[in-house]
């Protein structure tokens, strides 16, 4: 794997630093942290993601990367809908809780089913875009998840959670 962008003066890095390159590069751009949520026969399921973003505006959609290895992914493509919470500052132990497999993610944890989907709505986060389901991709290791905004809202004002350089930070700088 060729791998542009090397310091100048060092040569580009080999197959075994391909993934490394890739991590440290990327982790010098910062993103929004968000915990997807859903429903399962057994309760809430949820995950936390980093890769959120808008896609359309006319219809309105929002895309995100589930994992393939994720054991909550399934259960929420099986519902057919999701909410993406967005995350606030305060809510670090939140996202990692969120991250962390065979954890139990909702013991605890303060919420109530959305208004149009009914998936867990978290207590205590900035805002929330509830979605249906409108197409899967393949992509990688990964799925590309595009969803249809079916409601959205602010929640609390308050910064947002941020990810850099394998660091907790926040919308507001801190």
């Amino acid at each position: 794997m060729h791998v542009q962008g090397s310091r100048r003066g060092e040569s580009s890095p080999g197959p075994d630093d391909a993934a490394d390159q890739f991590r440290h590069v990327l982790s010098r751009f910062s993103s929004g942290v968000t915990a997807v949520t859903g429903t399962a026969p057994f309760g809430p399921v949820g995950l936390t993601v980093q890769s959120f973003m808008s896609l359309s505006l006319e219809p309105p959609l929002v895309v995100f990367a589930a994992s393939r290895t994720s054991r909550a992914w399934p259960h929420i493509h099986e519902s057919g809908s999701y909410c993406v919470n967005l995350l606030a500052a305060s809510q670090v132990e939140l996202a990692e809780r969120m991250a962390t497999r065979g954890a139990d993610k909702f013991g605890g944890v303060g919420w109530r089913p959305s208004t149009v989907t009914g998936s867990p709505l978290l207590d205590g986060v900035v805002g929330y875009v509830d979605c249906t389901i409108e197409a899967v991709h393949e992509g990688g290791d990964h799925y590309l998840v595009v969803g249809r905004v079916v409601d959205l809202d602010l929640v609390e004002d308050v910064a947002g959670l941020t990810y850099f350089q394998g660091r907790y930070g926040s919308t507001d700088g801190a």
